[in-house]
């Protein structure tokens, strides 16, 4: 189902401001674009990516942080969505017992004011249970040497430099959907040379890129289709293409 940039932001309770610069700095860009009018659509694998956002976010996880746990190839969305459902299932029944207080001293006046008013409306264990989320989300994380380089490589980044790494990419996917458009194989020096350079600028501007991180990267980016999807904005089939691309890059390497 395809969701207008207005229509997303209800459902999700944020502003088209915000996710447009999603989009401007490759957090969450939509799954299409309208060749006509230049509106942004969006699919279900954009709201997954959307929830996923806005439930780091609520453990206190900035946006760069986030950009590196969503793209790593150990990110496991089930896990993340079932411990969003955790969260909101706990809020859900702290509001039922707010609610059931108002209701409560709408009916009985100023003697069930003072009776509610004395029963405290906390939320300790959904409190508890976002500190253990993030706790244990910032150990799955934290720790990784990309996670680490990524912090410090865009620490001191400003926003036009975070532009310029996200278009780098944009600029080789661009890239990647001409070769496969003209026929060029995989195998190609062109494809390989592609290859190279796309590891190289995760290097120069987000963390080491190994030959494993690639290898995983490459996989991921035909296995999970918000990756699909993004890559094959820019041409059908880019996605298998740039995997292709990498795998003979790194089994020439091997060899």
């Amino acid at each position: 189902m395809k969701r207008s940039v207005k229509e997303l932001a209800a459902l999700c309770g944020v502003s088209v401001r915000t996710l447009h610069y999603y989009d401007e700095i490759g957090l969450l860009p939509p799954s299409g674009v309208d060749p006509h009018n230049g509106y942004r659509y969006y699919d279900e694998s954009s709201l997954e990516r959307l929830q996923a956002i806005l439930f780091y976010r609520s453990l206190d996880f900035s946006l760069k942080q986030i950009a590196v746990i969503l793209s790593s190839p150990q990110y496991d969305s089930r896990r993340m969505l079932q411990e969003q459902k955790h969260l909101l299932l706990l809020e859900k029944q702290r509001l039922e017992h707010v609610i059931a207080a108002i209701e409560n001293l709408e009916k009985g006046g100023a003697s069930a004011m003072h009776k509610d008013l004395t029963t405290p409306i906390h939320n300790d264990e959904w409190e508890s249970m976002r500190q253990q989320y993030k706790q244990e989300a910032q150990q799955r994380w934290g720790q990784t040497t990309a996670y680490q380089e990524f912090n410090e490589k865009t620490a001191g980044q400003s926003a036009e430099q975070q532009q310029n790494a996200v278009q780098g990419l944009e600029d080789l996917m661009e890239e990647a959907a001409a070769l496969c458009q003209k026929g060029v194989s995989p195998t190609d020096p062109q494809a390989q040379d592609l290859a190279a350079r796309w590891q190289q600028h995760i290097t120069d501007h987000y963390y080491t890129c190994t030959d494993a991180i690639l290898a995983g990267l490459g996989e991921m980016y035909v296995t999970d289709e918000r990756f699909r999807s993004h890559i094959d904005r820019h041409g059908a089939g880019t996605a298998d293409y740039l995997h292709a691309a990498i795998r003979a890059y790194l089994d020439l390497r091997k060899a």
